[in-house]
């Protein structure tokens, strides 16, 4: 067996051991100027996609895609971070190390479950190059499985499902158990380049068989859907709906929506073993703002939908590539359906007890064309306000994070002109800029932004929309401020919550 990394024979436990040591290299010579706070992250190297969100045995347990090596996506391993509380975290073994001759090129993204024998079955894409060498031949893939008796330490299995018609995109399993057998989704693309998602079923988790095929996308120009998952929500009335997510390659901007390179969207439907999917709602977007890819869900025990995402630096530039690492996942969320059957996206209710202290600003107002400051330096808070729509003027209106003496900023506002919210990054010093905007359906605006040393993730409406986005402030200290542009503004209320570091 060859490991692309160095063309040599290696084991498993050394490709881990080697894994291991590239992330330390790193880590020994990290800049934390930007390194989060309260986020996931590794010590060192490249991360992205969130792979096996899962509880086991008393821990709540995150992969995540990891290149060990170097802070640009490369040759992906199987990071690992586990945590009692979802709030305090800490860093495991890397898991997974290219060794085979099925995943020698990549460990890319899959899923976790509790198997029928109580182990951890981790399942994911063996990646290789098609011509072995490199990208200009396409790709390889084939769906591969590990265990693991301790949640920690695991042992390859190998290919579980064969890419018999040598598929170039063939990828990123999602599985789970259902009146008494096991399913498995994963997106592949056509010999035409079409995007689609697979359905394979088993008895046993080793032995797996085509079902069907479960969604064929009908955009002509979307040739592969990635990061898939599928999963159940009730509304309030107790009735079933199913959650088909995944990440379109191919699709195009559309007014505000798909601004970014790549989009992570979803749509609902009905399913039921044996029958087709049938979807009932047009696509819809995760999360509007500039970064955010690949969500995975999983089920809590007291029944809540609990998701991560990455934050996903496509665009260049990437200024954090020079510090050692980069990339992180979302803060945790809790997906669920509201009175009108939409999605709703929180930030899990443990987050409060990251809290430390709480300062109340009460009801604020603002002049026309006045910029207040709410607090001059801080890397780690959330803050809650309410922006009075109804008797505000401000054509523009909201707060500035990451405010520097350079003038450098990211902005959180409400556009009276288009009613939606804004994360404006045009006054950014650093990494790349634009704007994004989310819509909203009432006259009211009740806004929780999450603002960590280089990111923003703004959760509107209980839910309604939320917004995640990269904003790698200038040197010295980090304001907060309020601004009202063209009019006044009216603030009922305003509280800001500095937030303890994860323990990462």
């Amino acid at each position: 067996m060859t490991n692309s990394i160095n063309n040599e024979f290696v084991s498993h436990a050394s490709a881990l051991d080697r894994a291991q040591a590239g992330v330390a290299d790193l880590a020994r010579s990290r800049n934390d100027r930007w390194y989060p706070r309260f986020h996931i992250a590794s010590d060192g190297g490249w991360i992205n996609s969130p792979n096996g969100f899962c509880f086991f045995r008393g821990r709540w347990h995150v992969f995540y895609q990891l290149n060990p090596f170097d802070t640009q996506w490369g040759t992906m391993h199987c990071g690992h971070v586990s945590s009692e509380d979802l709030v305090t975290w800490r860093r495991e073994p890397i898991a997974l190390a290219p060794s085979l001759e099925a995943d020698r090129d990549g460990i890319y993204s899959g899923s976790a479950v509790v198997g029928d024998d109580g182990r951890l079955w981790l399942f994911y894409t063996g990646h290789r190059w098609a011509n072995g060498v490199d990208p200009s031949g396409g790709n390889f893939e084939v769906q591969c499985a590990a265990v693991s008796d301790d949640g920690v330490h695991f042992e390859k299995i190998g290919m579980v499902i064969d890419n018999v018609d040598g598929f170039n995109h063939f990828r990123d399993p999602k599985v789970w158990k259902q009146d008494g057998l096991w399913y498995m989704v994963f997106g592949m693309s056509t010999k035409n380049r079409r995007g689609q998602v697979l359905l394979y079923v088993s008895e046993d988790m080793l032995i797996w068989h085509f079902h069907s095929i479960l969604y064929r996308h009908p955009n002509p120009g979307v040739f592969m859907l990635e990061s898939l998952d599928f999963f159940p929500l009730r509304d309030k009335e107790g009735n079933e709906h199913w959650v088909l997510s995944f990440s379109a390659l191919g699709e195009r901007p559309n007014g505000f929506a798909n601004r970014n390179p790549h989009t992570a969207s979803y749509v609902i439907g009905s399913w039921a073993p044996g029958e087709e999917f049938a979807p009932r709602t047009e696509f819809r977007m995760w999360d509007w703002g500039h970064n955010f890819y690949a969500p995975q869900t999983v089920r809590a025990d007291d029944g809540r939908t609990l998701q991560y995402g990455w934050m996903s630096p496509f665009t260049p530039a990437r200024p954090n590539q020079g510090d050692g690492w980069c990339g992180q996942l979302s803060i945790p969320r809790e997906i669920s359906l509201d009175s009108y059957g939409c999605i709703r996206i929180n930030p899990a209710r443990e987050l409060t007890r990251l809290r430390t202290d709480t300062i109340d600003f009460g009801a604020v107002h603002l002049d026309a064309n006045e910029t207040t400051t709410v607090m001059a330096d801080c890397d780690a808070v959330e803050i809650e306000m309410e922006i009075d729509i109804n008797e505000s003027t401000a054509e523009f209106g909201g707060l500035k994070v990451h405010s520097t003496k350079d003038n450098a900023h990211s902005s959180v506002f409400y556009d009276a002109q288009t009613h939606r919210i804004l994360i404006d990054r045009h006054a950014n010093a650093r990494g790349d800029r634009g704007y994004r905007a989310a819509p909203f359906t009432s006259n009211t605006l009740k806004l929780r932004v999450f603002v960590d040393r280089a990111s923003i993730e703004v959760f509107i409406n209980d839910g309604e929309q939320a917004m995640s986005s990269y904003s790698f402030p200038s040197e010295g200290p980090r304001a907060i401020e309020l601004s009202a542009e063209s009019g006044t503004l009216e603030i009922p209320t305003l509280r800001v919550h500095h937030l303890s570091p994860i323990g990462l």
